[in-house]
């Protein structure tokens, strides 16, 4: 394995350890990552899919084994999320016309979650309430073609809209999101099934380094983290994710 591949992989480790402790996959990291390195956009939407998948799935099974995930939560976004990511994964826009405005959205979404963080730790945490079926439906579909479009799992853009409709704990955000990120991870990668030819040979080291991170992280997010640092640590992702596309 050369030297890139060998970088990339420690940085998706730190990547996956990171995303994976706030029920995210970290692929819009992934793909600043492989961008940065020179990889050509055929490549990176499968290989950051792929990815995604992995932590996702560790992520889902470590929120399920100590309790905090509710179907009930998941399923609404999931009903048209999983059919419009395939049809957003076979969908293939320029960087150009993407990437700004996605890192604009993560951007504002940042700024939004940083202010519910600190909002939070000064007040008195209302209730959640469960998520409104018609919106939650309208929601999941256009996340899950932004997602499949762009390569990610969809769960970055879908958490902010969650916590601030307060649609769910911080913890049952996190939760959600990582089990829409499996599915819409899954669903997208189908709709960019053309482009799996282009997966690199250094996959399954990559797939190893970001199932090592992931498991770590979602050991800890599920675990440890409090609901104010989950939307702290979740605000400064979503500001360097945006950034980074942007740039």
């Amino acid at each position: 394995m050369d030297t890139v591949a060998t970088g990339l992989g420690i940085a998706f480790f730190v990547i996956a350890l990171a995303y994976a402790a706030v029920g995210q996959a970290g692929a819009s990291s992934y793909i600043a990552a492989m961008a940065l390195s020179g990889f050509s956009p055929l490549v990176i939407k499968p290989t950051a899919l792929a990815l995604n998948l992995m932590v996702a799935a560790i992520g889902t099974a470590h929120f399920l084994k100590v309790g905090r995930l509710s179907w009930r939560n998941v399923y609404p976004f999931a009903i048209l999320g999983f059919p419009f990511s395939v049809l957003g994964g076979s969908v293939h826009l320029p960087e150009r016309v993407y990437h700004p405005v996605v890192g604009l959205i993560l951007i504002v979404s940042a700024i939004q979650m940083a202010r519910s963080a600190l909002r939070k730790s000064a007040s008195v945490i209302t209730m959640p309430k469960t998520p409104p079926l018609h919106a939650a439906l309208i929601t999941g579909a256009v996340v899950g073609f932004v997602s499949g479009t762009t390569g990610s799992g969809g769960g970055v853009f879908l958490a902010p809209v969650i916590l601030a409709r307060n649609w769910g704990t911080a913890h049952q955000t996190a939760a959600t999101t990582a089990v829409y990120n499996l599915m819409n991870s899954t669903a997208a990668l189908i709709g960019a099934c053309a482009s799996w030819n282009a997966l690199p040979n250094f996959l399954p080291w990559w797939l190893l380094a970001v199932a090592a991170g992931g498991s770590i992280g979602a050991l800890i997010g599920s675990r440890y983290l409090s609901a104010c640092w989950i939307r702290i640590i979740l605000s400064v992702l979503l500001m360097v994710s945006g950034l980074k596309l942007i740039w």
